[in-house]
């Protein structure tokens, strides 16, 4: 659902609005964010903990770098390997979700 709103957000904005592509990236990451916290809040790590202030706060900063990362990732692969930029910016994603986002959320997070 998160994946799916950040992509379609992105696209729309690229296609329909006519926005630069990693302005919409930035959109989409950031929507496709809100999303995410709530999943896997809820689903994904079932958290029963009433901080959801102090979760949130954590979540911020780590989808901060999470941004940062996804949006260098789609400029470096658009820009210098001329890729297109949804296959740039599945790329950055999957990678950063992988290697860094998941496991963020697993231990400082969600972590009861």
């Amino acid at each position: 659902m998160a994946s799916a709103t950040d992509f379609g957000v992105t696209i729309f904005a690229v296609n329909l609005l006519g926005w630069w592509y990693l302005a919409a990236s930035v959109t989409g990451t950031v929507a496709g964010g809100a999303v995410n916290f709530y999943v896997n809040r809820k689903w994904v790590f079932e958290s029963e903990s009433k901080a959801i202030n102090w979760q949130i706060l954590k979540y911020i900063l780590v989808w901060s770098g999470n941004l940062i990362i996804v949006t260098a990732g789609v400029f470096m692969l658009t820009h210098y390997f001329n890729l297109n930029y949804v296959l740039a910016k599945v790329l950055s994603s999957v990678i950063t979700g992988l290697s860094y986002n998941y496991i963020m959320q697993k231990q400082f997070i969600f972590s009861s």
